[in-house]
């Protein structure tokens, strides 16, 4: 469990997600993704499948960030499949601080994760952590943007 000062009264915990988080990671979803939140089932998937890793950021009893990642030991990669955090606690460090603590947990030597070509900040964050472009989807998600895959060797 990490902690991450957010002011200096506000202070958010990383902990493990599970299914009792469906109704707040719906509602955060929604709210950090409009266009391609995931429907019902797949929430419902990140958060009881096995070989998931997924991580909360809690500010009191609010969750105000999300990371998932699918491990797939034949292929030795691990996919970051969401990662999310509220519009107004985003520059504080909590999206680094969820996946660095999501990697520790990945006992694969490869990660991978897809990003809107248009998501500069979230481009950045990820370089700044070590992850490099390695492809291009395009059209990937439903309103035609093009995906950047990004990749990140943990060892």
């Amino acid at each position: 469990m990490e902690a991450i000062i957010i002011a200096p009264d506000k202070q958010a915990i990383i902990k493990p997600a599970n299914w009792r988080d469906l109704n707040q990671l719906r509602q955060l979803e929604t709210s950090c993704f409009p266009k391609d939140a995931w429907p019902l089932l797949d929430l419902v998937g990140v958060l009881t499948l096995p070989n998931v890793i997924r991580l909360r950021a809690m500010l009191w009893n609010l969750m105000i960030g999300f990371v998932a990642a699918d491990i797939r030991p034949a292929e030795q990669v691990a996919w970051i499949s969401t990662i999310a955090i509220l519009p107004d606690y985003q520059r504080y460090g909590l999206g680094s601080s969820l996946l660095n603590q999501c990697e520790e947990k990945i006992s694969v030597p490869t990660i991978r994760l897809s990003v809107r070509i248009t998501n500069f900040p979230a481009i950045r964050m990820y370089e700044k952590v070590g992850y490099q472009d390695i492809d291009l989807w395009k059209e990937y998600y439903h309103d035609g943007e093009d995906a950047l895959i990004m990749e990140k060797q943990l060892r």
